[in-house]
């Protein structure tokens, strides 16, 4: 008989400081950046016409990366492949992103939100470079 296997619970925050509140203000204040942004701005306002389900979505997913919560049953690559977006538009994302969480957060709270972010980017960009859109990894 196999000994039974005990498997650690790995629900709650990855980092101390990480809580719904300010999972809450980086998403609002992210969205807030990218809604007045040049590039970003018109990409979103093209697929979304209510803001607030968009915000509630990404508070799930944010909470389910750092919070283990699981609340988040999305697919975001089928979403993110039919968007005319390329490299520049992460980099962009990702400038926007960091500015908001170095604005909301520190310590540790800050490094795994950040690093979560690059790790999202790069697997949507790799994912992104098998699209059969015309549009290519580097996008317009």
């Amino acid at each position: 008989m196999q000994p039974t296997r005990i498997i650690p619970d790995r629900r709650g925050p990855l980092a101390p400081g990480i809580d719904e509140a300010l999972i809450e203000r980086v998403v609002r204040g992210f969205y807030g950046r990218v809604r007045e942004d040049d590039m970003l701005g018109p990409v979103f306002d093209d697929v979304i016409e209510d803001w607030e389900p968009h915000l509630r979505t990404m508070m799930d997913f944010w909470s389910s990366v750092l919070m283990m919560t699981g609340r988040y049953h999305g697919r975001p690559m089928p979403k993110h492949m039919r968007l005319p977006i390329g490299r520049n538009h992460f980099v962009r994302w990702l400038t926007l992103f960091e500015a908001t969480v170095n604005e909301e957060c520190e310590g540790e709270a800050a490094a795994l939100f950040i690093d979560r972010a690059h790790r999202i980017a790069d697997s949507l960009l790799l994912g992104l470079s098998y699209s059969p859109s015309s549009q290519g990894p580097s996008g317009p």
